[in-house]
């Protein structure tokens, strides 16, 4: 049995952040394509069906093709923009519920770092091939995944984290991206 207290953690977390040569709309469709909204109504379904989780898993594969799924999105700079803000920037939960569940069943404290975080923004001005009206650089930002699994102190749950590097590298290559070093050449 373990006592009542507190427990705290101090973890070093890599951030990568992508700069793309493409104007932040256009790129913002694409990776929407890619990374396809969750669909409730559909999971939902199978929850009053009472389904076999590998009914969940089938459709899970079928609703997100390049590993995952939006859960979220915030487009930030409708609010910030009353605050004087000018940059665009869409903030987004993207994960997979299947392969989160291979984490959960280990330490369900694991749900603080799934689904991943990242944000899709303007950057700073600079030189590009193909300039949006704003001059903005488009930038993507997320932390890597076994970053933050990693600090929950358990194999399994690092080597999904470690598995979710690759996914997010396989994305970042379908979006035709520079992958970053840490996560390139994950196996």
């Amino acid at each position: 049995m373990v006592a009542a207290g507190v427990t705290t953690t101090n973890y070093e977390a890599c951030r990568m952040t992508v700069t793309i040569d493409e104007p932040f709309d256009r790129f913002r469709e694409r990776f929407e394509r890619a990374v396809p909204r969750f669909d409730a109504a559909r999971f939902e379904e199978l929850d009053r069906q009472d389904a076999a989780w590998a009914d969940v898993s089938r459709l899970t594969a079928e609703n997100a093709p390049h590993s995952f799924m939006i859960y979220w999105s915030l487009e930030a700079s409708a609010l910030m923009r009353l605050a004087g803000g000018t940059r665009r920037c869409v903030e987004y939960l993207m994960g997979n519920h299947v392969i989160a569940e291979r984490m959960y069943r280990h330490d369900p404290a694991a749900l603080l770092y799934a689904p991943l975080r990242l944000a899709i923004y303007d950057g700073e001005r600079g030189e590009r091939g193909e300039s949006d009206r704003h001059g903005l650089l488009t930038c993507l930002t997320i932390d890597q995944p076994s970053s933050h699994f990693a600090s929950l102190g358990d194999l399994d749950i690092t080597q999904v984290g470690l598995e979710l590097d690759q996914k997010l590298a396989d994305l970042l290559a379908h979006l035709r991206l520079t992958v970053p070093p840490p996560i390139a050449g994950v196996r």
